[in-house]
Order: structure tokens, then sequence, then C-alpha cells
């Protein structure tokens, strides 16, 4: 059986990292088996957009700790589990947030998600590019709610909470994780 991280962040006015989202994923179920909710409290004093929901009661107890102690105890943690692989929803703009993970191999969750051939659930009448990609709308929240069928679900920009949304993305679309291509 084997592992992979799904990871989101959340960044404050000055587009530093105030909080890091991190699930790991079976392989084989696409479903959630543990996950890590790091809050930097020099970074979220600064304040951001999403800084209201970095207090949500989340399914584990965040860390409130600086990025060098989360960076190492995330690192320590994913690779204790045999995690080499991240996914992320737009993942290139949580790689270079995150340059302290560069050891990993990272995945966008969007390039698959995007595309009429990889993505089933694609309406005939969505505006798509002759590739198949889709022009507009694919966001995290209209592709959840396009993958579910749920047009009441909202993102909560809650990095943990983010992370789940976006594992569930993946299980959604029902691709093995091979399929993912690297960044």
């Amino acid at each position: 059986m084997g592992y992979f991280g799904v990871i989101d962040t959340e960044t404050n006015w000055f587009d530093q990292v105030m909080s890091i989202g991190a699930v790991i994923g079976d392989e084989e179920s696409l479903r959630p088996v543990a996950a890590r909710y790091y809050i930097f409290p020099e970074e979220a004093v600064m304040g951001g957009m999403y800084e209201g929901v970095l207090l949500l009661d989340t399914p584990v107890r965040p860390l409130h700790v600086s990025r060098g102690d989360a960076m190492e105890d995330l690192s320590g943690w994913l690779a204790g589990k045999g995690v080499s692989s991240l996914f992320a929803y737009n993942a290139g703009f949580d790689r270079n947030h995150l340059p302290e993970l560069g050891g990993f191999s990272w995945f966008d969750i969007m390039r698959i998600a995007i595309y009429r051939q990889n993505n089933p659930k694609i309406p005939p009448w969505a505006d798509c590019f002759s590739t198949g990609r889709m022009k507009r709308n694919y966001g995290v929240e209209p592709m959840l709610r396009l993958l579910s069928g749920d047009q009441s679900y909202q993102e909560t920009h809650n990095a943990l909470f983010d992370a789940l949304d976006e594992l569930e993305i993946i299980r959604l679309l029902e691709k093995p994780i091979g399929e993912y291509i690297p960044l």
C-alpha cells in the first residue's frame, strides 16, 4: 500500500505562507489516512484574505510553530509514511511558496481535472479550448461542485480543509495516481 501527500497553503497580505494543510492519502482508496495543520503565528498576525478561517475547528489540532519547525516536522512526517509525491490544485503556487519541500515530486491536480478527456463530468456545453482544456470556472470550488454534484459546496480557504477538498477531487476524478504528470 502506497501513500501520497496533498498540500495546501494560505498566504498573508505580503504573500508569505501563514498556514499549511497536509493530508496523506492512500493510493488505492484515494482516501485520507492522516493530516497535519500548521499555523505560523508571525506570518498570521500580519493578516490576509482568509485569516478569519485559520482557527476553524479542524479534524486535527493546529500546530502553532515557526516555519522552520513546521518544515522540519512536515518533511519528517511525510518521509516517515513513505511519501515522496505531493499533490496540490495549482501546484506551482504551493511548490513555489514551499521551496523546503523541493526534494519531493510535485503533481498538479488541476492539470488532470480541467481537461475534458480526463474529466467526464465536464459538460458538453462547457467553454473549452480545442485541446479540451476548460477556459474558465475551474477553481477548486467550481470543480468540486462539478465533480460531486453538490452545488451548495463552498470552499473554506482554510489550508487543511482545502487539502482535504483537493484529495476529494482526486478521488472523484477516479484516475490512478500514476496518471498525474509531475511539474
